[in-house]
């Protein structure tokens, strides 16, 4: 390879990297057709239309907006006054459910030894009859042992 293949072949290297011109050229071709093919005036009819509404405000509005704002101090006394009423609203609310989560739970407690108390109550009545049983289990089984011993004598 001799130098000057080595020096195109790096003009050429040093060119697809660095120089942009024909991607750029593509990108302000496409941009330019974009705005002025699709989209026309849109655009500029679009900032007129906004222009004409600024305008419009501003010589409409402001007179408005003037005298709107005399009420302002009013109206902030009067929604100072609304918070107030609703943040006393709100603490009486906490309050009554404080007191109500309380008696909730006064309430669960005494239904819960009244429930340990039936089942208390219970087990002890079930062991009563089952003491019951066995007595009279034990007396049957002896009075059926002391007819099986007779019947055994007056057999013989």
């Amino acid at each position: 390879m001799t130098m000057t293949e080595l020096s195109r072949e790096i003009g050429e290297v040093w060119t697809r990297l660095f120089d942009h011109r024909p991607f750029l050229n593509g990108e302000i071709k496409f941009m330019l057709r974009e705005f002025e093919e699709k989209r026309g005036d849109r655009e500029v009819e679009n900032l007129f239309f906004i222009l004409e509404k600024v305008t419009e405000i501003k010589d409409s509005q402001v007179e408005k907006i003037k005298k709107g704002s005399e009420t302002l101090p009013i109206f902030s006394e009067k929604l100072g006054q609304a918070l107030q009423l609703c943040e006393s609203i709100t603490n009486e609310y906490l309050n009554v459910n404080e007191e109500a989560e309380k008696k909730i739970t006064e309430n669960r407690e005494k239904r819960q030894k009244e429930w340990d108390q039936f089942i208390d109550d219970m087990n002890f009545k079930c062991k009563r009859i089952d003491n019951a049983f066995e007595e009279k289990e034990e007396e049957l089984r002896d009075l059926y042992a002391d007819l099986n011993h007779k019947l055994n004598i007056a057999n013989n």
